[in-house]
């Protein structure tokens, strides 16, 4: 068994350099159940695209981050909330929120069953996150 350290670097690693790349350009068109997550660098100030699973509900899309405060996305998403997101075709402003006291593991069960699979078998500290998304829906 490997410590959730270990586990989170060799996740890390396959997700930044063979998951993700390609991802990247099939989230939210080809892979239901997926979205392209825009936050904003903490150190360089650049546009940051993360794909990532979760299903729109409402004006607020959801999802649950494996790694929790550990994922670089997340560490964005606290130095500054306002992100973009694109569901399909189309950009969505909004604002991240990130939910510690939800429960992770029943939201998964309300989510793509297939990124919930694949959060719950690689994750090690799972935390929940709300995207409200702009009322008018333009970046």
């Amino acid at each position: 068994m490997t410590s959730p350290q270990v586990k989170r670097r060799v996740v890390t690693w396959c997700h930044r350099y063979v998951v993700n790349p390609v991802t990247r350009h099939l989230a939210g068109r080809l892979m239901p159940g997926t979205a392209l997550l825009e936050t904003t660098g903490r150190r360089t100030g650049h546009a940051r695209r993360t794909p990532i699973g979760g299903r729109r509900v409402d004006d607020s899309f959801w999802l649950v981050s494996d790694h929790g405060t550990a994922s670089a996305y997340v560490l964005n998403i606290v130095a500054n909330p306002r992100v973009r997101l694109r569901v399909g075709a189309r950009w969505h402003a909004g604002t991240a929120h990130l939910l510690p006291a939800d429960d992770s593991r029943a939201r998964l069960r309300e989510l793509p069953r297939f990124n919930s699979m694949m959060v719950r078998a690689l994750g090690t500290n799972l935390l929940t996150i709300r995207i409200d998304l702009d009322p008018t829906g333009k970046p």
